[in-house]
C-alpha cells in the first residue's frame, strides 16, 4: 500500500502533549502542507495563523474553555497552535478550511507529530476578543473561524482505531 495511505489510516486524534517545544521548520512544513489543500475554484478562501507565542496560545485557550464554559485546557497542552480562518465571502469557505485542517493533521502525523481538531474557533473569532486579535494580527476582511489544528509531540501511545462501521461505503 502507498505511504499516503498508510499515513491515512494511522493518524489518530492526539489528546496529551509533552510541553516539549515544536522546531519551527516542522510548523512551517504543517502550515504549508495546509495551503495545498484544494480549495473550490482554486481561490484559496483559507488563512492559516500559526501560534506558537505561550502567551497568545494560552488567550487562545482560555477564549475556547470559555466557549465550552469549562477552565481546563482544550488544546490539551499542545505547544502549537494553527488556527485556519476562511473568507466567508466565498461559496466553498467552510468546505476549504476543513481540507485545510485534513492537510495539516495529515502532514503533521507524516512528521511525527500529534494533532487534533479543536472546534469553537467560530465562536472564539465572532467575539469582540477574537476580532480585536485578528486585527491586531494584521487580519481584515470577512473571516469565520473554521478550527484549531493543535500540534505537538504527543505524551503516550496514540489510541487505537475504532472498526469501521458497517455499510461506510455503498457501490452502485
Amino acid at each position: 500500500m502507498p505511504d499516503t495511505l498508510e499515513q491515512m489510516k494511522t493518524r489518530r486524534s492526539i489528546r496529551k502533549y509533552k510541553s516539549d517545544a515544536v522546531p519551527a521548520e516542522l510548523v512551517k512544513a504543517v502550515a504549508e502542507a495546509g495551503t495545498y489543500a484544494a480549495t473550490g475554484m482554486g481561490m484559496q478562501s483559507p488563512i492559516i495563523v500559526a501560534v506558537t507565542d505561550k502567551d497568545t496560545r494560552d488567550q487562545l485557550s482560555k477564549m475556547n474553555a470559555a466557549v465550552m464554559g469549562v477552565s481546563s485546557d482544550p488544546f490539551y497542552g499542545a505547544p502549537v497552535v494553527l488556527v485556519v480562518l476562511a473568507d466567508k465571502t466565498r461559496g466553498t469557505y467552510l468546505y476549504d478550511g476543513s481540507l485545510v485542517m485534513g492537510n495539516m493533521m495529515l502532514a503533521a502525523h507524516t512528521l511525527g507529530l500529534g494533532s487534533c481538531w479543536i472546534h469553537r474557533a467560530k465562536e472564539e473569532f465572532e467575539s469582540p476578543e477574537g476580532k480585536a486579535l485578528l486585527k491586531s494580527w494584521g487580519i481584515e476582511g470577512d473571516y469565520e473561524g473554521i478550527g484549531h489544528c493543535i500540534l505537538g509531540y504527543p505524551d503516550g501511545a496514540a489510541p487505537a482505531a475504532k472498526p469501521r462501521k458497517e455499510n461506510y461505503i455503498y457501490y452502485v
